[in-house]
């Protein structure tokens, strides 16, 4: 991994790269290098792997790159290229199809008056870009000020000061039969083998499935590596899970194994979240064992370290792919998120470290052909990878070990305990105090209590909500959009002290979503904002819609409640202050003294107890009106009428 800059239309572009890359310089130590000219300067760090070849390459091209099949490119196209970074050169600069590359990469092209940047297509290395003044590209979001991150799907095309961009296609779905595990299988030496560096190696190490397949064939490769694994102790706090497990794998496989024991996170916490420039509790709690463990592979030498990230993500590792009802399509959403998610904050952990990150389990073939893998071979209601313990199983583990259900990296190592314990009640206000504010965002408001949870949930996790977008659709019966009372949305905009944005549809199915996409652009060009939340928890429908929309906006899509527990979430919304009422219902079980009234959670006792029910009334059994909650500075109160077709089906009217 390396690092990239480029200023352009710019008077001090040389000076601007300059700074830049002495504020990234952590990400190439072998060697820097700046070209510049009366238009534009553009600059290199180099993180040496594969040969040396100095960057910029004929003063017009800069990448970040990990090639994996470059030799074979080079051999077909008859280049002469000495080393993967030049390989990508010739190869893009002559026009060629980036899906032969067969690796990971970030690069900047200036051809034709052009400038063209693109990343590999699941976004492993990160790229940012601004065309706020002048035109500017960096590797890290922290170089300049209102960076956008590239969609891994998009090349962008600068030129005459204006932005383009080319769609990508990303991966298909299309159904084989049979579980396929011996080609699994094969695929997955073969990503290995071919990501094993002549430097020297590192494992991030856990003791669960993931890490242990990986040192397994690392070791039938007779490659010489070691594993780190780190954990939190303090006082009363036992020794971490993953630690525990990671001693006892190390000492059946006869693995070198380093085991990392922290105290005192606050001096981690200093470094770690400007960083990652996140407080997402999530994340930071994900950063703690993984900075700590690449810390000590640094001292030691390593110059390449292996994590078995996406394993979870292509062959269902969470508790959402049990609750789905298309496993991979599931598994396909988690792979759009991995760039905001994952990527970028591992990139620049393991790039602080001089370490280049490499991935397995995110190989491209070997991606392809698990989302095409019929999701009953992967997952039950007991279990999850079954596809990838019963290779474990293969290759001679102790049933303990490839059947182990591994604790998320925060909860495994104890820093999860060690962010409550520092922060008492409230982690996200504890971390603010270390980066003051995540990204930008729009809500997606119907006035329900799933929307506005959502939203309140994203705010307390540091992020800042610009503004409120809703659809008001002329059609009652919707699939996309709430209806009733949807003009009162306005009052919760004016409590909240956040802008409305408010687009009109007729509501025509697959047709109303012409008209969310134009008001998410009008959000993104107004309000700048840099993703949108939105309150789903099962509609594959409405989710999947969304998040093609905002993909195609380069916009970044949160859904806080996806699959929770629907008995959980509303009694979660009462206990923490919500009030809402019941403005539509439509099931049989529910009747006219429902409406119009506050929801308490005896309320909830009674829900539970009638057959057949979507509890949070997703499936269209009710709808509801936020009429104060924790963020209202005002509460709603209006008068209504309730008029009844039936028994069990009305509305209010305000």
């Amino acid at each position: 991994m390396c690092g990239i800059i480029g200023v352009f239309n710019r008077k001090n572009h040389k000076e601007l790269v300059e700074k830049g890359l002495e504020i990234i310089k952590y990400r190439g130590l072998d060697g820097k290098k700046v070209y510049s000219n009366i238009d534009y300067s553009i600059g290199h760090l180099l993180h040496s792997i594969v040969g040396f070849v100095e960057q910029p390459i004929d003063n017009r091209f800069i990448a970040n790159c990990e090639i994996y099949n470059w030799k074979e490119l080079n051999r077909k196209y008859n280049f002469k290229a000495e080393n993967d970074a030049e390989l990508l050169f010739y190869f893009v600069d002559k026009g060629l199809g980036l899906d032969e590359l067969d690796g990971s990469y970030a690069f900047a092209l200036i051809k034709d008056n052009k400038v063209i940047l693109a990343r590999d297509i699941l976004g492993i290395k990160p790229l940012w870009y601004s065309n706020k003044e002048g035109f500017v590209f960096a590797s890290e979001k922290k170089v300049f000020k209102e960076m956008i991150e590239l969609n891994p799907r998009k090349i962008l095309i600068y030129e005459n000061n204006k932005i383009e961009f080319i769609q990508r296609e990303f991966f298909k779905l299309t159904p084989i039969k049979g579980k396929n595990k011996e080609k699994v299988k094969e695929l997955l030496f073969e990503a290995v083998k071919k990501r094993i560096p002549k430097k020297k190696l590192g494992l991030l190490f856990s003791g669960g499935i993931d890490s242990t397949i990986l040192a397994v064939i690392l070791k039938k490769f007779n490659v010489d590596f070691t594993c780190y694994v780190s954990g939190f102790y303090s006082g009363n706090i036992k020794e971490a899970e993953d630690v525990v497990f990671a001693k006892k794998v190390a000492k059946e496989l006869n693995l070198d194994l380093k085991v990392i024991e922290i105290k005192d996170i606050k001096p981690y916490l200093k470094k770690i979240i400007p960083l990652i420039e996140d407080t997402n509790v999530t994340k930071v709690g994900v950063a703690l064992p993984f900075f700590t463990a690449c810390e000590q592979a640094r001292k030691d030498g390593c110059k390449v370290i292996f994590s078995g990230l996406g394993s979870e993500e292509i062959f269902a590792g969470y508790e959402r792919h049990k609750l789905s009802d298309d496993v991979n399509k599931e598994c396909l959403s988690g792979l759009l998120k991995m760039y905001e998610r994952d990527l970028y904050r591992d990139d620049v952990i393991t790039m602080y470290n001089n370490l280049e990150l490499r991935l397995p389990f995110l190989d491209n073939k070997l991606i392809e052909l698990a989302l095409r893998i019929n999701g009953k071979y992967k997952i039950t209601k007991n279990n999850n990878k079954l596809i990838l313990r019963e290779i474990g199983n293969d290759l001679n583990l102790k049933k303990e070990f490839y059947e182990r259900k591994k604790k998320a990296a925060q909860y495994g190592s104890n820093f999860h305990k060690a962010l409550k314990k520092s922060g008492k009640r409230d982690i996200s206000s504890y971390l603010k105090k270390y980066y003051p504010c995540n990204l930008r965002l729009g809500a997606l408001i119907s006035g329900g209590k799933d929307s506005i949870y959502a939203m309140y949930i994203m705010m307390k996790q540091n992020y800042k909500i610009e503004c409120l977008v809703t659809i008001k659709s002329k059609n009652k019966d919707s699939f996309m959009y709430h209806t009733p009372t949807i003009d009162l949305v306005r009052l919760q905009a004016d409590s909240l002290g956040i802008p409305l944005i408010l687009q009109e549809t007729k509501g025509e199915k697959e047709k109303e979503l012409k008209d969310l996409k134009i008001v998410l652009k009008l959000a993104k060009e107004k309000y700048h904002i840099e993703g949108v939340v939105h309150g789903g928890l099962f509609s594959d429908y409405q989710r999947k819609r969304i998040e093609e929309i905002c993909d195609s906006l380069d916009l970044k899509i949160f859904s806080p409640l996806w699959h929770m527990d629907q008995e959980k979430e509303i009694r979660e919304i009462i206990r923490n202050g919500f009030e809402f009422i019941i403005t539509k219902i439509a099931c049989d079980g529910l009747d006219k003294s429902w409406l119009d009234r506050i929801i308490t959670e005896k309320d909830v006792d009674k829900l539970v107890k009638i057959k057949g029910i979507n509890i949070a009334f997703e499936g269209g059994e009710a709808e509801t009106l936020v009429v104060n909650c924790p963020i209202f500075s005002k509460r709603i109160n209006f008068k209504g009428k309730i008029k009844m077709e039936n028994s069990y089906t009305g509305r209010l009217f305000v």
